[in-house]
């Protein structure tokens, strides 16, 4: 299936923007000149590296990490996943993260628009015939709406920022692990065991990761896909 989106109008002429390359930094991946460095001047996805973005990168982990518990989870899944917030076109919705810079991204302090928009049409250079793929760059951080008021304004460690599993034990891969010892389910022997309320091999769908813009829209997706199956039956009956 082939999801068509209507080429956007924008109300305003963006100026175009000239960043000095230096073909020293860049490399050859697959016909993209890929930076070895952020705009930052640092690795990617470096977490401890000193910088203009270090210190509020790792206080928001540390709030993310203090409050993002088993309950807390589990009430935001039952309230989202009503998904009675607000009905839009998947443009609307991506317009609306010109208002949302990600507090948890050590490498980009752009609105969120930017880096779909971004990924999507790096996609669609490498994979040109995978056009469900290039959907799946667009629409993957939309979720990030839930930081604005008509999706209930919540605050950006519940909805951005790397996903863990809770309900057990916190792996000590997971970035700034340290702050996770301020959280009530560290210490609660429920939850702080190696599988704590699973059973292994109990598989993901039965497993509760921090809540965010990636569950949310898995739980949007879901939904939808549900719909779709469910009218399928429908008008393939006799």
């Amino acid at each position: 299936m082939t999801i068509l989106i209507d080429q956007p109008h924008f109300g305003v002429e963006v100026q175009e923007k000239k960043v000095p390359i230096d073909e020293k930094e860049l490399s050859l991946d697959g016909g993209f000149l890929v930076p070895q460095t952020n705009s930052f001047g640092h690795t990617f996805r470096d977490y401890d590296a000193e910088g203009e973005r270090q210190e509020g990168v790792e206080n928001f982990y540390r709030i993310n990490h203090i409050n993002q518990t088993y309950d807390f989870v589990k009430k935001m899944r039952e309230e989202y996943g009503k998904l009675n917030r607000v009905e839009m076109s998947i443009w609307e919705c991506c317009e609306l993260l010109n208002d949302v810079v990600d507090e948890s991204d050590p490498d980009l302090d752009e609105p969120q628009i930017e880096h779909l928009l971004q990924t999507a049409e790096a996609i669609r250079k490498d994979y040109p015939d995978e056009d469900w793929l290039h959907l799946t760059g667009l629409i993957h951080d939309l979720g990030k709406v839930l930081n604005l008021p008509s999706f209930g304004g919540l605050p950006q460690w519940a909805v951005v920022g790397d996903t863990f599993p809770v309900g057990c034990a916190f792996d000590e891969s997971i970035v700034h692990h340290k702050y996770f010892k301020e959280n009530p389910d560290y210490s609660n022997p429920a939850f702080n065991t190696e599988y704590g309320v699973y059973s292994e091999g109990c598989g993901l769908d039965n497993v509760m990761m921090s809540w965010g813009h990636d569950d949310y829209m898995y739980l949007v997706k879901n939904l939808q896909a549900f719909i779709k199956s469910y009218f399928s039956i429908l008008l393939n009956l006799d």
